[in-house]
């Protein structure tokens, strides 16, 4: 499917020919999934340039600008969201030539609508100026549709912060994961595009197509301080997220050791007087072997508890403590210089 429209400073042309070139027209050529004799005669009435149209075989996504001979190739993704965790991403290829331009792309892009809807906003404008001025436009309206990606994600993190304060989940930290990856993915395109518009502000000379470039320019740049924003703001709610899991366990411990604390005294007391080698009627007459056993038994606690003061997990040496205190005192003493 493809469509012709051609244009000067009198009128415009919606089912224009190729040919319109030939009399002075600027000449736009959208063409939907073309087929290999489709990209055969576009290559050959345009000359267009032999990897540049491998480039388009092989589907690249990458957001890239290059300069031939005969006209200027330019990659641009379009990108919409599919629902709040999945990003779909299409390819746009430009061909530009001295008065004429070929748009690329599959049949989820609709460029012919962003054509028309510049004609009609601003006919008289683009019709006195040359096809570069189409073509900025266009790259205009692409880089605005990116606004509404980051709203869906300002959207998502604002959502998934609030859920992460009432109750963290395993599936809300997946999510968090899947935004943080979307946020580096559009930092990545977002680059990649005001890349290219830096080389065409470079190499623009007309002063009138040079405001359009420069509009392209701080949309992408503003565009691209919001998702860096955007994903600090992602990084810190997964540090929440795992501050919040973090109290949860100590929470749950925090209960655990209460009940272990009341239940230890008791299975003690249990173990003990339930021995066989222990008569409570006579409670007197003490057998040697649980005299054995209670000794083993505090000789063993004895042995634990040096153990955990040599690991300093329980009491803090004397010698260490003296040696922090010198620390301490020295560390605010050279900030009182």
């Amino acid at each position: 499917m493809n469509t012709v429209l051609s244009y000067n400073k009198d009128q415009v042309k919606m089912d224009a020919s190729i040919e319109d070139t030939k009399e002075g027209y600027n000449v736009w050529v959208d063409v939907i999934d073309p087929d290999e004799e489709e990209l055969h005669m576009l290559a050959e009435k345009f000359n267009l340039n032999k990897e540049a149209i491998k480039t388009y075989i092989n589907k690249s996504k990458k957001p890239e600008i290059r300069q031939f001979d005969k006209h200027t190739f330019t990659v641009v993704v379009d990108m919409k969201n599919k629902d709040p965790e999945t990003l779909l991403t299409e390819g746009v290829y430009f061909f530009l030539g001295k008065n004429w331009l070929v748009t690329i792309h599959s049949p989820e892009v609709d460029v012919k609508q962003i054509v028309e809807r510049l004609f009609n906003i601003q006919n008289e404008t683009l019709k006195n100026t040359r096809i570069d001025a189409l073509y900025y436009n266009i790259l205009t309206e692409i880089v605005t549709k990116y606004e509404q990606l980051l709203t869906a994600l300002e959207l998502s993190v604002n959502e998934y912060q609030r859920r992460s304060f009432v109750r963290p989940l395993p599936a809300i930290f997946e999510s968090i994961d899947i935004l943080s990856r979307q946020a580096i993915m559009l930092r990545r395109q977002f680059w990649h595009v005001r890349n290219i518009i830096n080389f065409l502000l470079h190499t623009e000379k007309d002063k009138d197509d040079v405001k359009y470039v420069e509009m392209v320019h701080d949309d992408i740049t503003q565009l691209i301080d919001f998702v860096e924003s955007y994903e600090s703001t992602i990084n810190s709610i997964r540090e929440l997220y795992v501050a919040k899991v973090s109290l949860q366990i100590n929470e749950t411990m925090r209960i655990l050791t209460i009940f272990t604390v009341i239940l230890l005294p008791l299975a003690l007391i249990v173990g003990i007087y339930g021995m066989n080698g222990i008569d409570l009627k006579n409670i007197t007459e003490i057998p040697l072997g649980f005299v054995v056993v209670l000794a083993t038994m505090a000789v063993t606690a004895i042995a634990f508890v040096l153990f955990f003061i040599r690991k300093r997990w329980i009491v803090i040496r004397r010698a260490d403590s003296d040696v922090e205190q010198d620390s301490k005192s020295k560390s605010t003493a050279s900030k009182g210089k």
